[in-house]
């Protein structure tokens, strides 16, 4: 295995990452100072320059959050520190291009409050491989990041909102910057991320300062439920104080000096009240009503106020198996989903269930959930934005066989190993033991040739026709990719005009 030192000079200094089977790496390069003592809950500032050469060997921290989910390999875990503030570039070190390359911007997943863009699945060298620069970026997530608590602000300690949004059009803007040094095109960068990491993609259709920092976006797997208005956004600030054992007159100083791992259990005792007081309701995401997002983001599309930019979204076709067995926020059981609808008045509960005939057994009790949380939005989404922009719809059904029948399936996440092409490694390997190798990989090729073109020419390629209201084409990933239309017609109707009134 061939590997040596690779440098460029950038807009801060000079990073050194290095090369190994003909692909670059840098891992952990600074786009802002660290979030740090009177930094901490402000708007990010840009990181400073450095003399000499600044090594980017290796990943530094993760955002804090609970340690279980920084797994990084058997007994490996990521150390994690607010100074999280980074981001890793893969290139290609022969591109088969004479000219710069697209530029593929991942967005991690973890519902606001876990991941990391050092997860091995997000390596991106299959991806660069295919003739991109890839990026992967931190942000601030939980407490720290994603949970709005500027109505504690005080002239003493003054605190921002919708701090990882402003991490991310700063890590956008470095892009802009510095991303030709590595052979990417400024001018081509296309936004993708899965799950909460989707969220955050459609979100940024619609922050203004974001305008003109992508040209396209795929939003894998977007989720319901996680934008607020700001008087929710006030009630959970005052509450979490509360949780700190402070009030809301003395939140600010709470949260300012409480440690990283005070913050992070705090949060998850606020998620785990809200889940009682308000189901469907969580207290992480982005606070429209806002400068950095004055609408909510479904709406601003609806209303032709978003980028208008082409746009991939799509859901996997057993989306709520994964939560049935970790991460249990959804409601996929009958006392969840009858707390869920209740508010909604009987005859809009009687709707939704009525979509669900085998209602309430198990399995359409997890699809009901997997519906309200990530159908939903996807649904919401393809109609508001292909009013005034280009949209291709999916649907990924793919499973092996062991995923089958490990009770999984085409479950939340999975289509990231496609994407990511993790079917050609050990890893995959093994899930595809079961005789599933040849499939497993064509499905890979096919959505990475999808995501590859797509981000190459803002169009995902031939048999793969637009949205439109008419028609909904959704193209269906799976053992044969094929082309439906409304696949899914009865339960998205159930759940049109839904929404969890206390948002």
């Amino acid at each position: 295995m061939h590997e040596h030192t690779v440098r460029v000079r950038i807009n801060t200094g000079t990073v050194e990452g290095f090369t190994r089977n003909g692909v670059h790496r840098w891992r952990s390069i600074p786009y802002a100072k660290p979030p740090v003592g009177a930094l901490r809950y402000r708007a990010p500032v840009p990181a400073e320059p450095w003399p000499g050469v600044r090594y980017c060997h290796g990943f530094t921290y993760c955002a804090p959050q609970d340690r279980m989910y920084t797994l990084l390999g058997v007994g490996k875990y990521q150390p994690m520190s607010e100074d999280c503030l980074t981001l890793n570039v893969v290139a290609p070190e022969s591109p088969e291009d004479d000219g710069p390359l697209p530029v593929m911007f991942f967005i991690h997943g973890g519902g606001y409050i876990l991941g990391s863009s050092a997860t091995p699945v997000y390596d991106g060298v299959a991806l660069a491989r295919r003739g991109c620069v890839f990026v992967s970026v931190n942000y601030r997530l939980g407490a720290l990041g994603c949970l709005d608590l500027s109505a504690l602000s005080t002239p003493e300690h003054p605190i921002d909102g919708n701090l990882f949004l402003a991490d991310l059009v700063l890590a956008l803007k470095w892009v802009q910057e510095n991303i030709a040094v590595f052979g990417g095109d400024p001018d081509n960068v296309t936004i993708f991320g899965e799950s909460a990491g989707a969220h955050a993609v459609a979100t940024l259709l619609a922050v203004p300062a974001a305008r003109g920092l992508f040209a396209q976006a795929i939003s894998q797997s977007p989720a319901s439920g996680m934008q607020s208005g700001p008087e929710t956004a006030a009630a959970f600030a005052e509450q979490f104080a509360g949780v700190l054992g402070a009030s809301a007159r003395d939140g600010a100083a709470a949260v300012m000096s409480a440690r990283p791992a005070e913050l992070v259990a705090a949060l998850r005792e606020l998620v785990i009240r809200g889940g009682q007081d308000m189901p469907g309701a969580f207290p992480v995401g982005p606070t429209w009503g806002t400068e950095m997002l004055p609408q909510d983001p479904v709406e601003a599309m609806r209303a032709g106020n978003a980028h208008r930019v082409p746009l991939i979204v799509g859901t996997n076709a057993d989306e709520g198996k994964l939560f049935t067995r970790f991460l249990k926020l959804l409601p996929t059981d009958e006392a969840s989903i009858e707390a869920l609808l209740a508010a909604a008045g009987p005859e809009t509960r009687d709707r939704i269930v009525s979509a669900y005939p085998d209602y309430p057994s198990k399995a359409a009790c997890i699809r009901l959930g997997g519906d309200f949380t990530f159908g939903t939005a996807a649904w919401d989404i393809s109609h508001a934005h292909s009013a005034h922009a280009p949209t291709y719809t999916y649907r990924y059904d793919y499973a092996p066989r062991l995923l089958d029948m490990s009770g999984m399936g085409a479950t939340h996440a999975t289509e990231l190993l496609a994407v990511f092409g993790i079917y050609r490694t050990r890893l995959g390997g093994l899930l595809t033991a079961a005789g599933d190798r040849a499939s497993a990989r064509r499905v890979s090729r096919e959505v990475q040739a999808r995501w590859g073109e797509f981000s190459r020419t803002g169009s995902p390629g031939e048999g793969w026709p637009r949205h439109d209201e008419s028609m909904r084409a959704v193209l269906v990933f799976d053992r044969q990719t094929r082309l439906h239309y409304d696949p899914d017609a009865d339960r998205r109707r159930a759940w049109q005009g839904f929404t969890l009134a206390a948002r």
